[in-house]
């Protein structure tokens, strides 16, 4: 998990976003299609058909909360798929919408062509958002559609009602517990494969990707033995921030504070069921949420398993963007924390990364202020290598000795930055920001407008994203890494191109003794 000086994914900064329109408004009507389920009748919006809003579990309601996803239920006649259903509760944010609908168990199927036959590649989005907050519906990937593919957005429960362990709430003593949003990603997955071929897409051809939180859900299903066989291909964008889960015990013990917290210490999981969902959100842990080693859905760390080679061995994306963690000191900033200084400097990296003072002054040393343009952006610097870029380098050598890798970092100096307001130093390719240039966001505080460059840069990497999804390779010059060569390409608007001080950079050698 991202350490606690990341603040928080929710901190409302700069203004929350409001629920947008009844997408239904206007629209004029998809094809009919058969689910599983029952008829579903979608939008057409240009040359892309939207089905909005499809359930692919029950709503995990009363007895159903804190229990893995359930059958969704049919439905007779035609259900109209033409406006986004509710999404998972969560707290108002920067980055995602308030709500408290736990009936969020949806999808959104985004297709050119309908029908089977088509067998269109399937890319499967898990939206980030620290597994707190977020939802499917910023996300519109018309852009990606018209590249021939076919496109899933899911929600999935966030927040104490998706990762919450406390032995109370086990099914039989010793039970699992904790990794409910894990699995309701899984149930999606397993409703594309009943599903898919008839919106017109293969089923043994599907690529799950994600960002941030949603890119370490994709590694986590990696690792998942429940996940075996669900999709052929993953991207990881900006997901080695965690890389060694909780043990069941700690997230137990953390549930237990939460059920004591909340006035459940006794009926524990009578009390928990019946609690409001407001009462849940006010108390859940802001600094964001991670998966726990329960032993069956995650049966241990993803870095463990990515070193032996216990995953789904399936081609992989996976890169970081060059300046990760200015977003995390910009937040800092905004939500009333100190501006970083040259006398705090030091300390700020402690807080950081949670190290004791003799550490922080050898980081201190390593990354001196001479060499950045402020502390700001110095420490920004210090997050970004520690947590995000040397650990994905890590991976990347990991997965390497097992399936094709392809490593890629986005380095885009001006990318705007569509969730914060300006700070007193330049955000650059900051975490998040790569993701415009793949989706057209829908709900973001602040517009962002790409340049002519950075247009060529989005359709490279919608290309690259795409031609992986079809082939298993992303195609053009991009390399697979390899272990002692290290190659990875750098995505930026003046043309993808093979980066080769990548470890140097990021100053690699000194994480990996440090």
């Amino acid at each position: 998990m991202v350490p606690v000086a990341i603040l928080v994914l929710i901190a409302a900064v700069g203004g929350t976003k409001s629920r947008h329109a009844s997408a239904a408004s206007g629209a004029r009507y998809a094809p009919l299609v058969l689910t599983a389920d029952g008829w579903v009748q979608g939008r057409t919006a240009g040359s892309v058909y939207d089905y909005l809003g499809i359930p692919y579990a029950a709503p995990p309601v009363g007895a159903l909360r804190w229990q893995p996803p359930q059958p969704a239920a049919r439905w007779g006649g035609v259900r109209e798929a033409v406006s986004y259903a509710p999404h998972c509760p969560q707290p108002p944010s920067a980055f995602g919408v308030a709500s408290t609908s736990e009936n969020c168990l949806y999808l959104n199927v985004f297709t050119s062509v309908f029908g089977p036959g088509a067998n269109l590649p399937v890319l499967v989005w898990l939206h980030g958002g620290s597994l707190l907050v977020g939802e499917s519906d910023d996300y519109n990937p018309a852009a990606l559609v018209r590249d021939g593919v076919i496109v899933v957005t899911v929600n999935y429960r966030l927040g104490a009602l998706g990762f919450l362990a406390d032995s109370a709430l086990a099914g039989r003593p010793g039970g699992l517990v904790g990794d409910y949003g894990l699995e309701d990603q899984q149930a999606a997955l397993r409703w594309v494969q009943r599903n898919i071929v008839r919106f017109g897409g293969d089923p043994r051809n599907v690529t799950l990707f994600g960002e941030s939180a949603g890119a370490v859900s994709t590694l986590a299903q990696l690792v998942s033995p429940g996940a075996r066989g669900l999709f052929q291909r993953a991207i990881v964008e900006s997901g080695s921030y965690d890389l060694t889960q909780q043990p069941l015990a700690t997230a137990e013990a953390s549930g237990k504070a939460f059920a004591a917290k909340v006035g459940c210490g006794s009926n524990t999981a009578a009390c928990l069921r019946a609690l409001p969902v407001s009462t849940i959100v006010d108390n859940e842990d802001f600094s964001g949420y991670t998966p726990d080693v329960d032993g069956s859905v995650l049966p241990e760390s993803i870095k463990n398993a990515l070193a032996s080679g216990r995953f789904s061995h399936v081609p992989v994306i996976i890169g970081t963007n060059h300046d990760e963690w200015r977003l995390f000191v910009a937040m800092a900033r905004l939500h009333g924390g100190p501006p970083v200084t040259a006398a705090n400097y030091q300390a700020m990296i402690a807080a950081t990364l949670n190290v004791p003072p003799a550490a922080a002054a050898a980081v201190a040393a390593e990354y001196p202020l001479s060499g950045y343009s402020s502390p700001s952006v110095a420490l920004g610097a210090v997050g970004t290598d520690a947590i995000f870029a040397c650990p994905a380098l890590a991976a990347e050598e990991s997965l390497s000795r097992y399936v094709p890798v392809y490593a890629y970092e986005f380095n885009d100096e001006n990318a705007p930055e569509r969730y914060l307001p300006p700070v007193g130093f330049q955000y650059g390719a900051a975490h998040e920001s790569e993701v415009q240039y793949l989706f057209e966001l829908n709900n973001t505080p602040y517009p962002g407008i790409l340049t002519a460059p950075q247009q060529e840069l989005a359709t490279d990497m919608r290309a690259f994203w795409t031609t992986f999804a079809r082939t298993g390779a992303p195609g053009g010059q991009w390399a697979p890494f390899i272990s002692g060569d290290q190659r990875v390409l750098s995505l930026v608007p003046s043309g993808p191109k093979a980066e080769k001080d990548y470890a140097a950079e990021h100053h690699c050698p000194f994480w990996a003794s440090a």
